[in-house]
């Protein structure tokens, strides 16, 4: 972990998310994001920089294909709170060269060819929304996956030099759910249908009982390549 880093994790020590992520907009003026994909933890985060008017621009990438529902729940948010989300879009001029080579559905042919299509609609996009910025707020949670396990609250992301805060990192599900239903924060419903990650609609699918977290998520894949890159993991 960087010095900077390491200074930060100091600094929100036993602080609330609201109290931490003010210290942080303090800490950062003009140079903080949060960027939401309007899943359940994102929902919670976005009520709380929205709610106690915190200085932190909230970002997202629109991939292209993503859920009716996932376009609903964006704009519910927009509408409830007065406040505007960014959105990020891949670079037509890639998308149209990956989809006149290799087909739209590409990426359930191999692995490489998801990681394109991946690195095309959300890694470029995500170095765009980036720059300039020295702070990104995610709503990663410990227990998503076994890889995120392995996290902490507060990284240094090499790969984008920044920190990286992720504010709700120890709660549960349940807790998140908590917090949506006693704030009546607006959520994607695709969660009520067996949906606890989201994605892009063609690489997603509803889990079953016993399922990891993230197993709807490119499911023709091996458990162990379950990343598209936005989160580097060690």
């Amino acid at each position: 972990m960087s010095e900077l880093a390491q200074n930060i994790k100091q600094q929100v020590g036993n602080l609330d998310p609201v109290e931490a992520l003010r210290l942080l907009a303090e800490r950062f003026p003009g140079e903080i994001v949060f960027s939401t994909s309007f899943g359940w933890e994102d929902q919670v985060i976005t009520h709380m920089i929205f709610t106690n008017n915190l200085p932190i621009k909230i970002f997202t990438l629109e991939t292209g294909r993503l859920f009716p529902e996932t376009y609903y729940v964006w704009n519910r948010t927009m509408e409830m709170y007065g406040k505007p989300i960014h959105a990020y879009y891949p670079k037509h001029e890639l998308v149209e060269e990956m989809v006149n080579t290799k087909g739209p559905n590409s990426f359930y042919e191999s692995v490489d060819n998801r990681k394109e299509c991946c690195g095309i609609r959300k890694i470029e996009p995500l170095k765009r929304a980036l720059a300039g910025n020295n702070c990104w707020v995610t709503g990663i949670r410990a227990d998503q996956s076994a890889n995120r396990q392995f996290m902490d609250n507060v990284e240094w992301d090499e790969q984008n030099q920044l920190v990286k805060y992720h504010p709700i990192y120890s709660w549960t599900l349940d807790d998140v759910k908590e917090y949506i239903k006693k704030y009546n924060v607006p959520y994607n419903t695709l969660h009520d249908r067996g949906f606890p990650s989201i994605g892009c609609l063609p690489c997603t699918r509803a889990v079953q009982e016993g399922e990891d977290f993230r197993a709807g998520r490119w499911w023709w894949e091996d458990q162990s390549k379950k990343e598209c890159g936005l989160h580097a993991v060690k």
